[in-house]
C-alpha cells in the first residue's frame, strides 16, 4: 500500500499485537492510519445474539480502518488481531497531511477504498438474494482476486477457515460445511487434507 519508508518518514510507529488483542473498538473515535506489516487483522461486530459478523479481513501490506478517519466518524467494528501481528500507526494529522504532499499516494487510497465498496455491494447482493452455495463461491472469488491467496498443484488454497467464511457470509458454520461439500461434488472446489482449494 504506502511505502514503509514514507510513512515512517511522517511519523509512523510500529507496534506489535497479539492474537485476539483489540486494536481500536467500535464506537471510538479514529486517531490513527493502520498498516499492516505482517500478520493478519479482522474488522467484525456482534449482533444481540453474540454471533459474530465479520466486515473485512486484512493482511500484510494491507490499511484497515480508513473510512472513519475521513470522515471523522465513530469506528462502526471492532478491529481484533486474527494472530500475532505487527503494524504501522501514523496519526491522523500526519497521515493527512502524507496525502496532501503526495498525490500518487492519494489515488492508491481512493482506489483501495472504491475496491473496498464495490466488494462490499457485491457481497450485500450476494448475501440477500442468492444460495448458500453461490455465496461460498463469491467470496472466495474475491479472495482469490484480492488476497493472493497462493497456488501450487491443487489450485488456490483458501486462506479463510470455515467459521470465517460464514462470519463473512451471514450463514452458520453447519452451513459453509455442506456447502463447500456440496461444491467438492459439482468440482468447484477441492477438499485435501481439510484445506480447500478453489
Amino acid at each position: 500500500m504506502i511505502a514503509t519508508e514514507l510513512l515512517e518518514k511522517y511519523g509512523a510507529l510500529k507496534k506489535s499485537f497479539e492474537k485476539n488483542e483489540i486494536i481500536f473498538e467500535e464506537g471510538n473515535l479514529p486517531t490513527h492510519y493502520y498498516q499492516i506489516i505482517s500478520g493478519e487483522i479482522k474488522m467484525s461486530n456482534y449482533n444481540d445474539d453474540g454471533r459474530e459478523f465479520i466486515q473485512g479481513i486484512f493482511y500484510k501490506d494491507q490499511s484497515f480502518g480508513e473510512p472513519p478517519l475521513f470522515l471523522n466518524q465513530k469506528y462502526p467494528a471492532n478491529s481484533i488481531a486474527v494472530e500475532g501481528s505487527e503494524i504501522l500507526l501514523l496519526p491522523k494529522s500526519s497521515f493527512l497531511k502524507l496525502l496532501e504532499e503526495n498525490p500518487a499516494v492519494s489515488i492508491k487510497i481512493i482506489e483501495n477504498l472504491a475496491q473496498r465498496l464495490y466488494y462490499k455491494s457485491i457481497m450485500a447482493a450476494e448475501i440477500s438474494t442468492h444460495e448458500p452455495e453461490h455465496r461460498v463461491l463469491k467470496l472466495i472469488d474475491h479472495g482469490i482476486a484480492y488476497f493472493n491467496f497462493k497456488k501450487d498443484k491443487n489450485g488456490y488454497l483458501i486462506n479463510f477457515t470455515r467459521q470465517q467464511i460464514g462470519d463473512l457470509t451471514g450463514l452458520r458454520v453447519e452451513t459453509i460445511i455442506r456447502a463447500i461439500k456440496a461444491l467438492e461434488k459439482k468440482g468447484e472446489l477441492k477438499i485435501i487434507n481439510r484445506k480447500v482449494y478453489r
